[in-house]
């Protein structure tokens, strides 16, 4: 895709998360020459084997797959990696307490530690059955908003509010003595599909809904947008990509017309207080992996942080309980989670490696290749980038990566359409998933669920719910022979 401008807005975004130096002519060159799509798919193409560059990992065959080091960070990146690990993995609990360094949990909350939604760093799973309570899939909350703030300095932004009672987000579990914000509710309908040569996919399609609501009755014009715990590995090189590189690739009015219309997410910076460019979550609302993370400790579990200092997380006034609970807070900083504690998880968040390919050579996995090619996946899929050159020792430093993502927003279609806006983002649109270690998801997570809210059982499923700007590619592989339909699967369950 090619926008046909490189004044897309306003504001110029820059990568203030990142040491950059700048690109030679001769250097872009060379970048732009290596990231072009492959036409030759007898063999595999050079360097595939390793999608992380040189921080790419071995394959390992047993649960703990995503959850290795980036491979280049060192000895003491090691040792760096492994404090914020125990501080991932470790369960908050409530205050005060006794161990005051891990107290300051809720005073509602959606689990007591990080790993309990990325298990294994991987994906998260909705409830097998009405009766299991959601842990790694919750409901964002919002109502819709005349004008906001953020408004003014983001050209195209689309004014919400958080609920003024049920908060930002719905949080089903509370401590003692204080009331859940709500059960979420899901119950599917059966859609099958019959695709060529007689086989029949039954994709379940799921509606949402809050019971036992613990603070009143719920406003009838609440959006509700189910978001399940993405998997964790190559988020630092995501970050890494330089924005000119993102925005390239958009092409929000489809000047070439080939029905591809990605747009970036442009979301304003709780550090820097900037607009900066979307990459992480669902929809691209969380601009760095420092955010997301300061924002998942807020949100998740209710600890404060030094992007969100209230050790009520998202407690709301009319939450009177929850107001008044005590906190964990540390009296030297004021805060649950302290900034060292906050850099030290998202170190780890970063450096998560990613594994390296299997089966590359494989006859049937080079026909699937040609075939996500020729179908048109790779229009939003984008197979290459070359991450930014960094100054100073950084693993995710200047690396030929393959994630099969450009981080922006495309149109989905209703079938997959929450409704809901978050920044830029329309209620249609969701920012291409990244594919890389997809195919390792059954292995690691224990389950094949896949899209935002978990409702494909299957890769299959998963490509039958595109619509919108991937309709075509859609149809395309629901017409293929059954075969050629098998070696796409292959080929990406080899990624």
């Amino acid at each position: 895709m090619a926008s046909g401008s490189t004044t897309i807005f306003a504001q110029d975004l820059h990568d203030l998360q990142l040491p950059l130096l700048p690109r030679s002519a001769e250097e872009a060159a060379r970048i732009a020459k290596v990231t072009a799509p492959t036409q030759d798919f007898s063999e595999p193409e050079k360097f595939e084997q390793k999608p992380a560059g040189a921080a790419t990992v071995r394959a390992r065959d047993t649960a703990d797959a995503f959850s290795d080091p980036s491979a280049n960070i060192g000895l003491e990146g090691r040792m760096t990696f492994n404090l914020g690990n125990g501080l991932f993995t470790k369960p908050w609990v409530s205050s005060p307490s006794s161990t005051t360094a891990s107290d300051g949990l809720g005073p509602i909350f959606n689990a007591r530690a990080c790993q309990l939604c990325h298990l294994k760093d991987g994906r998260g799973t909705p409830p097998n059955n009405p009766d299991e309570a959601a842990v790694s899939l919750f409901l964002r909350l919002s109502l819709p908003a005349d004008h906001t703030a953020e408004a003014e300095a983001i050209e195209g932004w689309l004014s919400t509010q958080n609920d003024p009672v049920y908060g930002g987000q719905l949080q089903n579990f509370s401590l003692p003595g204080i009331p859940a914000e709500g059960q979420m509710t899901i119950s599917y309908t059966d859609r099958p599909m019959t695709l060529a040569g007689g086989e029949v996919v039954t994709l379940r399609a799921p509606k949402y809904g809050i019971s036992n609501p613990g603070y009143g009755p719920i406003n009838p014009a609440l959006m509700m947008s189910p978001r399940i715990a993405p998997q964790m590995i190559g988020l630092g090189l995501l970050e890494a990509i330089p924005a000119a590189d993102i925005l390239a690739g958009a092409d929000p009015d489809d000047a070439d017309g080939d029905g591809i219309s990605g747009r970036p997410n442009i979301v304003m910076s709780a550090e820097f207080g900037v607009p900066m460019l979307g990459r992480f979550g669902h929809k691209a609302g969380m601009p760095t992996i420092r955010e997301q993370s300061a924002g998942a400790f807020s949100g998740d579990m209710g600890l404060s942080t030094p992007l969100h200092p209230s050790g009520a997380g998202d407690c709301t006034t009319p939450q009177t309980a929850c107001m008044a609970a005590p906190d964990g807070a540390d009296p030297k900083d004021g805060l649950e989670v302290s900034a060292d504690s906050l850099e030290l998880v998202t170190f780890y968040s970063r450096n998560l490696g990613v594994p390296e390919r299997r089966d590359m050579a494989d006859a049937e996995v080079l026909h699937g290749k040609e075939l996500f090619y020729s179908t048109g996946c790779i229009a939003c899929h984008t197979p290459k980038f070359v991450t930014g050159r960094m100054d100073g020792d950084v693993a995710q430093s200047f690396q030929l990566i393959w994630p099969y993502t450009d981080l922006l927003l495309h149109d989905m279609g209703d079938g997959l359409a929450d409704n809901r806006p978050e920044g830029r983002a329309d209620g249609r649109e969701w920012r291409t998933a990244p594919l890389w270690g997809i195919g390792l998801t059954g292995l690691v997570s224990g389950h094949t669920n896949y899209l935002h809210d978990g409702r494909a059982r299957s890769l299959m499923e998963a490509i039958l719910w595109h619509g919108g700007e991937a309709q075509a590619a859609r149809d395309t592989v629901t017409n293929l022979p059954k075969s050629d339909r098998d070696a796409l699967i292959r080929y990406l369950e080899s990624l």
